[in-house]
């Protein structure tokens, strides 16, 4: 543990439980690394990953704070569709080669159904990074020009892992504590909306808690983040 970390999560108290704003505050407080630190959130789920996958995606209202280089696979009026959309590069079985031989200069993959023949042997390179195109994920899509969209807005990606846990990215560190506070509300509503019917504990997320890129975690108010997520359904 170097003194940074040290200095940082003296401010913390890893026992309390803090409000949405005061959390999100104190997060950008202890990003105090010399670049602009990710803030990343972490919803402990209550259900058995085994029986239930908890995965979506959602669009970021104030982004993720970079620019997001986006590939789509995509042919005819789709592939026109795609480029006038912002995707920065546009995909063939020749793409297909390049990425093979090494070539990944980009942060996000897209593709109409039927390219996914074309590019279902990169499945090794690309999943591994997960950037393999998915319905699950609307990156598998009749309609690529909404799918690039999304992407270049800020579309995020979740899933649940083997241990029921849920990462994800929310912005950066120099965002704004509402910037930040609605971003948490738009993923975590979505998260919400896939609730499975069967197989959840009492309490279907049981812990979140956010942290900087080099700094330590700090628990939020799961109470009252499931209160907001449920005012903005109303």
């Amino acid at each position: 543990m170097n003194r940074r970390y040290e200095a940082v999560a003296d401010k913390v108290d890893f026992e309390n439980i803090y409000s949405l704003d005061e959390g999100l505050e104190l997060v950008k407080e202890t990003a105090t690394a010399d670049f602009d630190e990710t803030v990343e959130v972490a919803f402990n789920m209550g259900v058995d990953p085994s029986k239930n996958m908890i995965r979506g995606s959602t669009v970021l209202p104030n982004g993720m704070g970079k620019e997001v280089k986006v590939l789509a696979f995509a042919k005819g009026e789709a592939r026109r569709e795609a480029e006038e959309a912002g995707a920065d590069y546009l995909g063939d079985e020749e793409t297909v080669e390049r990425i093979e031989d090494g070539w990944l200069e980009f942060d996000e993959v897209v593709s109409t159904p039927e390219m996914m023949s074309v590019i279902g042997r990169l499945g090794r390179i690309l999943g591994p990074r997960g950037m393999m195109p998915s319905p699950k994920s609307n990156t598998v899509s009749e309609d690529i020009g909404e799918a690039v969209s999304r992407l270049k807005k800020g579309q995020v990606e979740f899933r649940a892992d083997k241990h029921g846990v849920i990462h994800v990215p929310i912005g950066k560190s120099s965002f704004s504590t509402p910037d930040l506070r609605e971003n948490l509300l738009e993923l975590a509503k979505s998260i919400y909306d896939q609730r499975p019917e069967d197989g959840v504990q009492d309490r279907y997320v049981q812990k979140v808690t956010a942290s900087p890129t080099m700094g330590p975690g700090l628990k939020l108010s799961v109470d009252e983040l499931r209160d907001k997520v449920y005012e903005r359904k109303v």
